[in-house]
This record gives structure tokens, sequence and C-alpha cells, in this order.
């Protein structure tokens, strides 16, 4: 287990788009700065197949290369990063311990950046056979699906974008919405109305995902007429929300009742010292290019509460 020698001014929790802003504004100031992350860099920014509203990029780019340039960037200024998972914070007369099952750090100041996590159908079927044909990422898993029929869950950017990306290598994908309206941005409704072997599944929710060693169907319900079908695909992908990392955070600081992490304008906490950034916190937008003016702001608050100590 690290102890209190590798004592940092400033740890950052999160290696997506705002820990990894925040750990290079925070690092170019001079600061002793510890990048935490549970998995490798780049967050769910990284597994985006194509990120087009980035501005800079006019023909688009991905969001593995995105987020890598942003992390070379950030460790070009010595920031430093380690992998391991933070479930604990408490205040300490030194300022914040923060502690895992592997590791422990003492830090004067934390920026929370652990964004959030796919929120689950929580129908039978789908914990069985998550791996097994279900999966919340189509660019993680797309490719194992080609040439075979997919649905798609969610109606949102993220399930359409999803959807276009598994159009390029399934036979057949079927968007299942819950609506009669799709929630994504108008270009993209457009592009799957256009794509041939896309159809939408409307008014509709999935009760079960059927098989034993592997996905085999999902069982729907039309909300509307209550009539039921058994739709035979080879995989599904659900992308029906979120839910923030904020657990550890739970009797430390403030937190809405969706669990997001309430912060003032310069993105400080109800906990002095304790700053969060990006998808985690209670906003209005949840996208790339917020989370990196988020760290932008998280870093430079943290620098002006350690400034004010010394």
């Amino acid at each position: 287990m690290l102890g209190d020698n590798t004592r940092r001014d400033i740890v950052i929790v999160g290696a997506g788009p705002a820990g990894l802003t925040a750990a290079m504004y925070c690092s170019r100031m001079g600061r002793r700065v510890l990048v935490v992350d549970k998995a490798a860099a780049g967050g769910k920014a990284a597994s985006t197949d194509l990120i087009e509203n980035y501005p800079g990029f006019p023909q688009g780019i991905t969001g593995a290369d995105l987020m890598q340039r942003m992390r070379d960037q950030a460790f070009r200024w010595d920031a430093e990063f380690q992998n391991w998972e933070v479930t604990n914070v408490r205040q300490v007369p030194e300022g914040f311990r923060l502690s895992g099952k592997t590791s422990a750090m003492t830090c004067r100041a934390v920026i929370w950046c652990a964004g959030t996590r796919e929120r689950r159908l929580g129908v039978r079927g789908e914990e069985r056979l998550t791996g097994r044909g279900v999966s919340y990422c189509a660019t993680c898993d797309g490719p194992l699906y080609r040439g075979r029929r997919v649905a798609v869950i969610g109606g949102g950017d993220s399930a359409i974008a999803g959807a276009l990306f598994l159009s390029r290598l399934a036979t057949k994908v079927w968007v299942v919405h819950r609506r009669q309206q799709l929630r994504a941005t108008k270009v993209l409704q457009e592009r799957a109305r256009q794509c041939d072997n896309l159809e939408i599944v409307w008014n509709s929710v999935v009760t079960e995902i059927v098989g034993e060693d592997r996905v085999r169907a999902i069982a729907l319900k039309n909300l509307e007429t209550g009539h039921s079908q058994l739709l035979e695909v080879d995989g599904v992908f659900v992308y029906i929300g979120s839910v923030p990392n904020t657990e550890p955070l739970r009797g430390v600081a403030r937190l809405d009742e969706g669990g997001y992490v309430v912060t003032n304008e310069t993105l400080e906490t109800s906990c002095p010292g304790l700053f969060a950034a990006g998808d985690v916190r209670r906003t209005p937008l949840r996208q790339v290019v917020t989370a990196v003016g988020d760290g932008a702001i998280a870093a430079m608050s943290a620098e002006h509460f350690l400034a004010s100590q010394e």
C-alpha cells in the first residue's frame, strides 16, 4: 500500500476529459499532481467512435485519439498517473485521505472527476448475459457482431451514435425506444433515418433478455397497445442513461437527488478543498467540451484554495 510519503498537493480522481484537463492545468502551475483512475486514461470518451462537436477538428476525431492527446499533454507537464480505485474519502488535518483496496493517499485538495457508469435495464437475463451478448459499449464490442443482428436500447445521442456505428458491421440494427420521438440531436436522427439496415421500434421497452449461454432474443412490450413480441437478436447494446460515480463522497459533499455532486460556480463542493468537474457534477450539459471547461475551472479553483493556505 502506498504510504503518506507519496503525499501530493492535488489528487485528481478520474482520467477522462475533465480529469486530464485539470491535471494539465495544475501541473503547469507547478503543483504535485496525481491522477488516479481504476481504468485506462480517457474515460467513456475514449470509447466514442467519432467526436464531431469538439472545436478544432472540423472532420471529427476518434475519442481514443483525442483522449490520448490530452493524456500526452498532461504527462508533458509531469502529471503522475496511477491505476487504482478510490473507495473512501475523508477529511484529515492535512487535507484529505483517499483510500482503496490496494492504495491510500493523503493530499491537500481533491478534484473529483470520476464520471458516470452505464445505467442497467434491470430486467431478467441482463446480468447473467452481460459479456455474453449484452454490452454497454458499441465501439468496444461491436466488431464481435459483424454480419449479425443486434438491438440498441435507448434514444439519446449515445444510443443513436452507437446504432449508426453498429450498422456498418451488423446486417440489421433495431433501436428500441420507449417514446415516439428520439432525444438524439437532429443530425444523428437524420443519419438514422437514411440508414437502410436500421429500424426503430417505437413506444417499446425490454421486459426480458432471453438466452442460456448467450443472447438469443429480447422480449418487448409496446407501452401504447400492450402488445408483446420476441425479437431475435445476437446482441443487445444498452444506452439508457448514466449513474454518477459518487458513492465515496456520500457524507463528505452534498449530492443531489440523482447522486450528482452539487458545486458552486467555482466548482467547489460543500466541502472546502474538494472540487468536482465533468459528468459527475450537477450540470445541464454533459459533453467532452463542457468537461474540459470544468477541468480548467476546477484546477484554477484548487490552485486558489491552496494558495490561500500558504
